[in-house]
């Protein structure tokens, strides 16, 4: 099977990693934005756009509020399906795989790096739920800044999910609509990957 070229490898996180890095020098905004997807319990999905953190030699890392709708839908299920896509590149990255939550020290790390507002705005916001007033949230805010002070600890309700994938595609945009396709699938986290070329 031919994967030269932008699809040669034979890790396909490392192969997620050279597409991002090339994505980051030609999106002008946020290259790293997935449209992430879950499902309630009556298996009904939502789709929403999130901002992936990391890809680690394993998985795909992205943060979030536990209470929020995709926190409760994460938790529930235990499963997600996520997109990776670049205009500019044309290129595009399907994933499908086991949710796990990240609240140890690269939790921490990650909340620690972020701005002050931002820290605050996590503790802040009962994100999901609804809302009387923009007025009533920045009351919060403010409430928040003067309990927790200027290095506001991570909140407990706020934390990492890790995707692990069983199915990764790799797209890329070809002439005349002949785009070139390859899956990775595999049956369990701890078994080898079976690689497909797909028709466009």
């Amino acid at each position: 099977m031919d994967r030269s070229g932008i699809f040669a490898g034979d890790d396909p996180f490392v192969l997620a990693q050279s597409w991002l890095k090339e994505a980051e020098a030609t999106e002008p905004n946020d290259p790293n934005a997935i449209a992430l997807a879950t499902v309630d319990a009556e298996g009904l999905p939502n789709v929403r756009m999130v901002l992936l953190k990391d890809i680690e030699p394993a998985a795909f890392v992205f943060y979030t509020n536990y209470g929020s709708k995709k926190g409760r839908e994460l938790d529930a299920s235990g499963k997600a399906a996520f997109v990776l896509h670049w205009k500019s590149l044309r290129r595009q990255i399907r994933v499908r795989g086991l949710v796990s939550r990240e609240e140890g020290k690269p939790a921490d790390y990650y909340y620690a790096s972020r701005s002050l507002k931002s820290r605050l705005g996590a503790w802040a916001s009962d994100q999901s739920q609804p809302l009387s007033s923009r007025l009533h949230l920045m009351a919060e805010v403010a409430k928040v800044t003067a309990t927790q002070g200027a290095n506001p600890a991570r909140p407990p309700f706020w934390g990492g999910f890790r995707i692990v994938p069983l199915e990764m595609e790799f797209w890329a945009d070809g002439n005349f609509r002949l785009h070139d396709r390859f899956r990775w699938t595999r049956q369990a986290i701890d078994k080898p990957w079976e690689i497909l070329r797909l028709n466009p």
